[in-house]
């Protein structure tokens, strides 16, 4: 029941070292080669996403400025737009207003005139309409 070393150990440990170096060129290093190719394509596939992802950040950081610039650009041309409208209208409202003014007074001026030649006539009208009322009542004759 001692271990004694004799031919037999000597032919199971060449054998053990047969298997092993057959299992090495079989298994381990082509599962070994395997994994390391792995890990480089990880790796590579992690690294290639936080390269995207840092594009991804500038190119919606540079979205946005750019957005907001057009939102500034567009809100000066409102604001410019704006003004001119109101700069012409209230240039139309004041040259309308005098046009107004003017055909107000000339309005009044021919008023002032017909009014002027009614009343200088005022008693040669009321002779002529009581005439035309008399004869009316009259009923023509007289």
């Amino acid at each position: 029941m001692f271990l004694r070393i004799d031919g037999t150990f000597w032919f199971q440990l060449a054998n053990f070292a047969i298997f092993f170096a057959i299992l090495n060129a079989v298994f381990l290093r082509p599962v070994g080669e395997a994994i390391k190719k792995r890990r480089a394509y990880i790796e590579g596939v992690q690294n290639d996403y936080e390269k995207y992802a840092a594009q991804v950040s500038a190119s919606r950081s540079d979205a946005d400025q750019k957005r907001a610039a057009a939102r500034r650009q567009a809100d000066e041309t409102i604001g410019k737009a704006r003004a001119a409208g109101e700069s012409e209208a209230t240039a139309i409202v004041a040259s309308r207003g005098a046009e107004a003014q003017a055909i107000t007074d000339l309005a009044r001026a021919t008023v002032a005139t017909e009014v002027q030649a009614a009343r200088t006539r005022e008693g040669e009208l009321a002779q002529g309409l009581a005439k035309t009322l008399l004869e009316r009542a009259t009923g023509g004759t007289r």
